[in-house]
């Protein structure tokens, strides 16, 4: 059992009380064949595979696909450990009327408690700060759109997705510093005549 359960707040209940009555199966299975996009599997498969290529092609990114990659691996797991300190259960389990109109069943029933999928997005979308602006744009509008499919699908509430999303933008921005710092000159050696 987990230290703190968490409630949905009214906001959340209204949202997803209005998604569960207007849904309907085609939104549903377009939202579910969408949300694959920010599964922590896949992005952490494309993040390997982005770091293996720059390592082999473009040398001169590294740092990039290096943090691209840590974050990616610390998105992958900051989730896991957060649902084991937070109980929340997930809308999906406490409506009945989404299910007549296709909504599916997402994930363990107390795990609502952040979204990790909106973790994912969250840091992609802010790593995206690092691209020229059409593509950050573009890359932006694609986080937070598979976001929001975490909440057609009920498999969240919407502050759940809104915490997931910010802790993932604090979790880019917190190791930047790390993996994107230009290594220092050394110093020359005193045998070159150096101080």
């Amino acid at each position: 059992m987990a230290l703190v359960t968490v409630k949905p707040t009214r906001i959340d209940t209204a949202i997803a009380n209005e998604i569960a009555h207007n849904t309907n199966s085609g939104l549903e299975h377009a939202a579910q064949a969408m949300t694959w996009g920010a599964d922590e599997r896949i992005l952490v498969a494309l993040a390997a595979a982005g770091w293996l290529y720059t390592h082999l092609r473009h040398p001169q990114q590294r740092r990039v696909a290096d943090h691209v990659l840590v974050v990616s691996l610390v998105t992958a797991v900051l989730p896991h450990v957060l649902k084991s300190v937070f109980d929340q259960t997930r809308p999906d389990r406490l409506t009945v009327s989404g299910h007549w109109r296709g909504v599916p069943v997402s994930g363990r029933a107390r795990d609502a408690f952040p979204s990790g999928h909106a973790v994912h997005m969250g840091a992609l979308a802010s790593a995206a700060g690092l691209l020229p602006p059409a593509p950050r744009n573009l890359v932006r509008s694609f986080a937070v759109t598979l976001s929001l499919t975490r909440l057609a699908l009920l498999a969240h509430w919407a502050s759940d997705v809104v915490a997931g999303f910010t802790l993932g933008i604090v979790v880019e921005r917190l190791f930047r510093p790390l993996t994107l710092a230009k290594s220092r000159p050394r110093r020359r050696e005193a045998s070159e005549g150096g101080p």
